[in-house]
């Protein structure tokens, strides 16, 4: 071998213990990975850019910045509302059922981030009794397309790399169907080993929030269960204000009357969910001003404020702007937001009007804190723009009328001109982690070509297997792949695993793709540790469990999604 080969192997296991070592900061390893292979010219600039610019990697960048305008609509809060009954094993069946068709479409962690909250507030069944079984469902429906889930799409990036030609919208549909019906009968069977942990609520802290049901609302008649409001991300109801007369706390059944105040408590920059409620109204939105930045001031001792309501201060009239929230240190405020008397060191959040900033009487009333941006959502025509645009584009591109990469572009285009995302929005959010380590990955497998490692374990494996070995070698690959996933994280573990089974392909000399394939489901089939895949890792806290709580239902649920993949993946990806 020669020195490159040598030097580009040891990259390769430094990278694998890099990505050990920092499980937290994957892109990170990769970073550095793709800066010593420029750095030891084991690349071209030529491969370097198209790395970056990989159609596949494109495919994927885009589709998440595209599914961000469908999370800001109220389509996962619906289906989150429907999900919880009385009924165990019913509201296990729905959970399961829904979660894996919602991800088999829409990014695994927008999904079981919607659904936390309504499980952890959910009055009917103890929450550790369901968060697992909603990370392994979200888990097991990525598999069923070709979008449900990064992995896929980082291998088919790396397919598109390698072969030229692309995987299609249903290539993993049959085998993730088997999947999803034979692991979800072993966890629905395993399910009675979770732990019985009561949940305990702490909604007092955070911002308090008033907002007034007004005359026509969807809301009046139907209880708090039944509209919603407790599937909410980040705030509470902490209490009802009805005719001068306090409810606290809130049961799930009190029915909602005309001119109700309803207080909720917690992250003011969630603070935009409740605009999709028809006939919930906000003072700032009343007037016009929720639209526009927050900003979170504190109230100073000297203020003309203390000791008075922001009804009688004349609040709007005397500093542009109105009171969206309200937060006192060691005390909880109750009633509504208007006659709250307010206190030196009362921290507000107020939407401001263009003549916020020029008033005078702002310093000597406020210590400006920072803007608190809230997070917008998409109703009426922009959820539709939303629901409709990115399920037509998905259609199309399933159907092969359009390119996935050219939907995807001009769906995104359409977004932002209709203001269903804002060019901000997608500058802040955008998926840099999962660029860089697509694209440096790309980068180590053209160094392992370059340098002759692909070629020396294609050599290797011709001289010393035989045709009858493929399935002891395609059970060596999925474990790898699995142990990886287990170890570091699923995408990285893909990344790092492709360029290993398409040269052992290539060594046995036949197709790539049950190989390919395997490497792809395999780097899925996270299910026993609480790090190797990120909805694990977001039930593992919320639902306070133990290691041994993933070990005891994660084992037979691996064990089975295993022989399931190595059964059936030489029977649909034929040697």
């Amino acid at each position: 071998m020669t020195f490159n080969a040598y030097l580009t192997i040891a990259i390769f296991l430094a990278t694998i213990v890099g990505l050990v070592r920092f499980q937290n900061r994957p892109a990170l390893v990769f970073g550095v990975t793709l800066l010593v292979l420029v750095a030891f010219n084991l690349v071209t600039k030529e491969q370097l850019l198209s790395s970056m610019s990989n159609p596949g990697l494109v495919t994927l960048v885009l589709l998440i910045l595209c599914s961000f305008a469908l999370e800001k609509t109220r389509l996962l809060r619906v289906i989150a509302a429907k999900v919880i009954v009385s009924g165990y094993r019913t509201t296990w069946l729905r959970l399961y059922g829904m979660t894996a068709l919602s991800s088999a479409l829409l990014n695994n962690t927008a999904v079981v981030a919607t659904l936390l909250s309504p499980i952890r507030n959910n009055p009917h069944h103890v929450a550790s009794k369901l968060l697992l079984p909603l990370s392994y469902a979200a888990i097991l429906g990525g598999t069923l397309t070709l979008v449900g889930t990064s992995t896929n799409l980082i291998v088919n990036s790396m397919v598109i790399d390698a072969s030229n030609q692309s995987l299609s919208f249903f290539s993993f549909t049959a085998i993730g169907a088997l999947l999803v019906l034979g692991c979800g009968l072993v966890l629905r069977i395993a399910s009675r080993w979770l732990p019985d942990i009561a949940h305990q609520e702490t909604c007092s802290k955070g911002y308090f929030i008033d907002a007034k049901v007004v005359a026509g609302s969807e809301l009046i008649g139907r209880s708090v269960e039944d509209n919603g409001l407790r599937h909410l991300e980040s705030l509470f109801l902490v209490e009802v204000v009805r005719n001068g007369r306090l409810i606290s706390p809130v049961t799930p059944t009190e029915v909602l009357q005309q001119d109700d105040r309803l207080i909720f408590s917690g992250d003011i920059a969630k603070v935009m969910q409740l605009s999709q409620f028809s006939g919930l109204e906000m003072f700032a939105e009343k007037n016009g001003l929720l639209d526009s930045n927050l900003t979170e001031v504190v109230v100073k001792q000297e203020s003309v404020l203390v000791g008075k309501t922001m009804k009688k201060a004349g609040f709007r009239a005397l500093f542009d702007a109105a009171a969206v929230a309200i937060r006192r240190d060691g005390e909880e405020i109750s009633g509504k937001l208007g006659e709250v008397q307010i206190k030196a060191g009362d921290f507000l959040v107020l939407a401001v009007g263009k003549d916020f900033l020029t008033r005078h009487n702002i310093s000597k009333n406020f210590i400006v804190i920072s803007g608190v941006e809230p997070e917008t959502r998409n109703n009426g025509k922009k959820a539709w723009i939303s629901i409709g645009g990115f399920v037509l584009t998905l259609v199309l591109a399933a159907t092969g009328v359009v390119e996935m990469l050219q939907g995807m572009l001009l769906l995104l285009g359409v977004l932002i001109f209709t203001q269903c995302l804002n060019v901000n929005e997608v500058v802040r959010r955008f998926p840099v982690d999962i660029w860089l380590v697509v694209a440096s990955a790309i980068l180590l497998s053209h160094a392992l070509v370059n340098s002759g490692v692909a070629e020396l374990v294609a050599s290797w494996v011709e001289g010393t297997a035989e045709k009858e070995h493929l399935m002891l070698a395609l059970l060596l690959v999925y474990l790898a792949t699995w142990l990886m996933t287990e170890l570091i994280t699923n995408n990285a573990a893909a990344a790092l695993m492709f360029p290993i089974a398409y040269s052992i392909a290539l060594g046995f000399g036949v197709d790539f793709l049950p190989f390919v394939m395997t490497v792809a489901f395999a780097a899925s089939g996270s299910f026993i540790s609480p790090y190797g895949y990120q909805t694990n890792l977001m039930v593992y806290n919320a639902g306070r469990y133990r290691l041994m709580d993933f070990v005891k239902v994660g084992v037979p649920v691996s064990l089975t999604y295993g022989a399931i993949v190595l059964l059936t993946v030489p029977l649909f990806f034929p040697f």
